[in-house]
């Protein structure tokens, strides 16, 4: 199962490198901004990934800044995982990094992102 994950990922990762989402009809549309015009906090993630691949770090940025923020994030939520028999420090940091306070405060922080993108 890992393997064919892993299989997916690279092909993925592949297809984002090498192919521009703006320049190809077979990445999705974002739906809210299809129906509505406005900007989901999604929206600009795939030209983002393909910046970052491309290691157009400002690029992506530009794209979708929330995004690039929440790499390290998601990838400290993943190595949390990893750990077998976490220790009492690694849990106290656990709880405070994806607790039930922060996820009031990653909502507060998507939310005010949707709405800042939308009205600058």
């Amino acid at each position: 199962m890992w393997a064919a994950a892993l299989g997916v990922l690279l092909v993925l990762a592949a297809a984002y490198t090498w192919l521009d989402p703006l320049d190809y009809a077979i990445f999705p549309k974002c739906p809210v901004k299809v129906l509505t015009g406005l900007d989901c906090p999604g929206c600009g993630s795939q030209r983002a990934i393909h910046a970052l691949l491309n290691g157009q770090v400002a690029e992506a940025f530009r794209s979708n800044a929330l995004m690039v923020l929440a790499i390290p994030y998601v990838l400290a939520g993943f190595a949390f995982d990893l750990v077998r028999t976490p220790g009492e420090r690694l849990l106290k940091w656990r709880k405070r990094l994806f607790g039930e306070t922060a996820i009031y405060i990653i909502i507060g922080i998507i939310t005010a992102f949707t709405v800042l993108r939308n009205v600058l």
